[in-house]
């Protein structure tokens, strides 16, 4: 990121929203791990972080799930540097087997719900035995959405948020909390 961009980057946060502070985002993870862990601990799971997003909480769950477990990536994505969500990317298939496993997949963020719709299809295309979803954000933005997910850290409102996993024109996926670029 070069001087501008970061210069923006901290003019958006200096005028954001705070929707979410740290310690609600850390308590909400751990009430997730705890309803996965109650939910999947006889499984041996595959849990598959959805790059780039998905890391800040896949990171703090795993260190919260108490029994054995696979981890891998993929990337897809519907947005890039975009605010508006595009035609979907599949950059990076998941490297560890599926079939006949029960995955986990970890996201930051249901939206409107088109590009977890279609990792779920393409990891039972895969032969997985059972597909769970986690994120840490829904979104509540009235919308129909083709998918429902299983574990859900925190909602937020209809606006565009950052932080824990989510960025802003690339920006902010760091923070512990969680934001909102304030309304023009």
């Amino acid at each position: 990121m070069n001087g501008e961009n970061a210069q923006q980057a901290k003019d958006i946060l200096a005028s954001a929203e705070l929707i979410h502070p740290a310690e609600t985002v850390v308590a909400a993870v751990t009430r997730v791990a705890g309803e996965i862990s109650e939910q999947l601990c006889e499984s041996n799971p595959l849990l598959l972080c959805v790059m780039s997003g998905g890391v800040p909480f896949a990171g703090h769950l795993m260190t919260q799930l108490n029994f054995p477990l696979d981890f891998d990536y993929l990337h897809v994505t519907r947005y890039g540097q975009d605010t508006a969500g595009g035609a979907l990317s599949w950059r990076s298939a998941p490297w560890t087997p599926v079939k006949g496993r029960t995955v986990l997949i970890i996201d930051d963020i249901l939206d409107e719900g088109l590009t977890l719709a279609a990792i779920v299809e393409r990891i039972k295309q895969l032969g997985a035995r059972n597909c769970y979803t986690a994120v840490a954000t829904d979104k509540l933005n009235g919308k129909q959405k083709p998918i429902k997910a299983d574990f859900v850290a925190l909602t937020v409102p209809d606006r565009f948020v950052f932080g824990f996993g989510m960025d802003v024109r690339g920006a902010w996926r760091n923070l512990p909390a969680i934001y909102a670029v304030k309304d023009e």
